[in-house]
């Protein structure tokens, strides 16, 4: 997929109630954040010379290819609030009956 070598740390990945309500008083977030139930990630990403990658496009291809492994998975580069480095897997998989 890659012929660049691409490092990352995690962001966030856990979060409580209560951050997730601050969050969203601040306008960083959503008080419901799929990252309360581990189900949402924010990924650092770096460039092959170790540049941190701040931009939401910076996050396309990692973005695009997430969303193709899954229908539950989602990226945040396609929010209406752009937030690149989030990706997130959606609840909705959970009801599913295998």
């Amino acid at each position: 997929m890659l012929e660049k070598k691409y490092n990352f740390t995690f962001g966030e990945t856990m979060r409580t109630k209560e951050q997730a309500e601050l969050y969203a008083q601040q306008g960083k977030g959503i008080k419901n954040s799929l990252h309360c139930k581990r189900l949402a990630i924010d990924i650092n990403l770096f460039n092959p010379q170790g540049e941190f990658l701040s931009k939401s496009e910076d996050h396309t291809l990692f973005g695009e290819y997430w969303e193709s492994l899954s229908p539950f998975n989602r990226w945040g580069g396609r929010f209406i609030r752009v937030d690149g480095n989030h990706y997130e897997r959606n609840e909705t998989f959970e009801n599913i009956k295998n």
